[in-house]
């Protein structure tokens, strides 16, 4: 009983969508990723709406968040030509 209640706490605190995109490993990662980065920016600016959480110090989380996401990409190989061909 237990572990139900724990399941349904995650998915609702955790969702997840599907993803329909070219299914490839490190685009099923980058999107995790990035689901992940929309879920904590939503949190954020709420915290920060609700007087939770001073403008700057949400803008600095943020711009962290941010500068993972783009790292990833980056090491992800997301957007990147593939190497030509001899």
């Amino acid at each position: 009983m237990t572990q139900s209640n724990q399941s349904d706490k995650n998915n609702f605190l955790y969702p997840r969508s599907r993803y329909y995109g070219q299914v490839k490993p490190e685009n099923l990662v980058f999107n995790a990723n990035l689901q992940e980065f929309a879920q904590k920016v939503g949190y954020i600016t709420n915290l920060e709406t609700n007087g939770k959480l001073d403008p700057e110090d949400a803008y600095e989380q943020i711009k962290s968040l941010w500068k993972h996401l783009k790292h990833s990409k980056k090491s992800l190989g997301i957007g990147q030509s593939p190497p030509a061909s001899p």
